[in-house]
This record gives C-alpha cells, structure tokens and sequence, in this order.
C-alpha cells in the first residue's frame, strides 16, 4: 500500500473580480491558492503555517472541494476529487472531513448534539438507525464529553466544548483525513491545550492523517510530523516539523521562526528579530518572480525575474528558494 494518501498536483485557485451590475466586467483575479504541489502521507500530521492571507484557509477548503479548483488536481486514494460529481464528492467525504476555526459559526444553532452527530450517520448510512444514539454516545465520549448532553443546544456549551462536539462530527463518519482549519485560535490558551491534546490523541488512536493549520509556529511544532510554509498560495518550504523549526532555511521562514517567543527571559533579551520590511503584497497582483523578494534582504534581479520551484534541498526538506547556498 502506498504511504501517499493525499497528492496535490499545481493546484490552483483563483477567483474572478468583476465590476457592473448588469454587464459584469471582469477587471482582475485574486489568485489566493496558486500552484501548490503537496503530498501528504498516510497517517501522519502535516502542520501548515503561513501570515494570514497567504492562502491556507482557501487550500483546506478546496482539498474538501468546498470551492472549486481553477486548475490542478486533488488526488484522494487515487481519486481526483477536482473532477468529481457532486455524488463522487459525497462518497469522498466519508474518507475527508474537516474541523473549522470558530467553532460558534461551524455549529447549527438550532440543532442538538445528538442531531449534529446523527446527521452524517443518517446521510452515509453508516449504521443502523437503531444503533445511532449508541454511536452519538460514544463520540461524545471519545471527545471528553458526557453522552447525557446530547439534548443541549451549541449555545450551552463553553468555546472548548463546541470544540470538542465539532471534532466528535468529524469522526462520525470514520474518516482518512482530518483537514484541522486553525482548531484552536478561537479559544482561550487553557482550553487550547487540551483541544491540541485530544487531537494528537486521536491521531495516534484512529490512526488518522491531520492536516492542522494554524499560525502558532511552536503549536504546530508540538503537534506536527512535517511542516509545510506557505506564502502568497505558493508553499516555499516544506521538512520534518523540528527542522524546520529549529533550522529553518527560506528567508520567510526564518522570519516566521524568529517571532516565536521563547519562555527564557534571558534567551528572550538577546535573540535577533527577524523584521519583514513592508505588508505581504496582493494576491490580485503579485510581484514577479519570487513572491517574497520584495521583502527578502537576499533578494538579486535572478530572484525577481523567475519562479523558484519547490526543489529537495536535503533528505526531507524542500526549499523554493534559489539562493540558499548563499544564505545557509
């Protein structure tokens, strides 16, 4: 069996800027996921980090196909799911579900826990409709939580527990792949370790593959096998996660790293601060070239005149960067 369970291959997806009313006229395009190529592996957790805007939160939502590719393909077990119907795309999902940033907009507020739970089972057929309630049970209790609330409502519930009803809906169906879009960001620091905590659980238990987005490089550091950097829709390094934390090798990257508090007071008093000049520019107009070389202090005319291609720089670490051997 291939270790390979998720291939993104140039993915790309854009979306059209019109002006009108009546007679639409397209006047530009937001080019917000823009040749991504991404392999993810069979049961590990992949973390994917990156400035907000740079793209992240548009990939998960089109490997789930919740917005539609431009361009490239979404390979799921050998099936590419950007060229699926909207009944191939519903069998796909029983392998690939997703646990949204806020969990306070992701859950029906007029619907109970256990109608929140039940409705995939009903909707894959999963088990018998007899055998439901027992299966809502005992997600709640693989997610912490008492199978005695299952008649409450969302709004009964703390941050971390909607968290947690949110996590149980994705295993409802018994998926492959969690896509995990930013889990943690809304809640308090207390509640974020324990909703980190159960997540690494579960991988580890179920046997799952975890895409987990976030922008907390030391989360993602704690909870990942690999990371990916992304920025302006491109992924410009990708490596075992404690490589690229405590080794980091593309420009951006470094920056990133550097913003990472240390608890060490006198670690904290002495580091250097990797400062980007400038705002990340617009993905309706990007620059030539090298996305970031309007902001990168190794920038040279060969930086901004091609697209470096994400290439292997050493075992398990690519890098897209065509200046390393000066910056190393």
């Amino acid at each position: 069996m291939s270790d390979t369970i998720l291939q993104l291959t140039d993915v790309k997806t854009h979306f059209p800027i019109t002006q009108g009313f009546l007679l639409k006229r397209h006047i530009g395009t937001v080019k917000a996921v823009d040749g991504v190529n991404l392999t993810v592996r069979r049961g590990e957790v992949l973390g994917l980090v990156g400035e907000s805007g740079c793209g992240k939160s548009t990939l998960a939502r089109t490997i789930l196909q919740l917005v539609p590719t431009t361009g490239g393909t979404v390979v799921l077990n050998g099936r590419n799911l950007a060229d699926s119907s909207a009944r191939e795309l519903l069998a796909a999902r029983r392998d690939l579900q997703m646990v949204f940033q806020d969990p306070y907009a992701s859950l029906n507020p007029r619907m109970t826990v256990f109608a929140t739970l039940a409705e995939p089972l009903f909707v894959h057929g999963v088990c018998p409709p007899a055998e439901v309630p027992a299966r809502v049970a005992e997600l709640m209790r693989v997610v912490g939580l008492a199978p005695r609330f299952m008649q409450k409502y969302p709004h009964e519930f703390s941050g971390g527990q909607r968290q947690r009803i949110a996590i149980a809906r994705a295993l409802a169906l018994e998926p492959k792949v969690i896509v995990a879009d930013e889990p943690v960001s809304a809640l308090d620091v207390s509640i974020q370790a324990q909703i980190l905590n159960l997540l690494a659980q579960l991988t580890k238990q179920m046997n799952l593959t975890l895409i987990f987005i976030a922008h907390d490089l030391s989360v993602v550091k704690h909870i990942s096998d690999r990371i990916a950097v992304m920025y302006l829709g491109k992924i410009v390094e990708l490596g075992l996660a404690a490589d690229v934390i405590d080794r980091p090798r593309h420009p951006y990257t470094r920056a990133l790293v550097s913003a990472i508090p240390t608890p060490n007071p006198d670690i904290e008093r002495n580091r250097q601060r990797i400062v980007l000049a400038g705002d990340p520019p617009s993905p309706i107009n990007p620059p030539s070239g090298c996305a970031f070389h309007p902001r990168c202090a190794y920038a040279r005319a060969e930086c901004r005149n091609a697209v470096p291609p994400l290439v292997a720089d050493s075992p398990d670490r690519e890098v897209a960067c065509v200046r390393l051997s000066e910056i190393s």
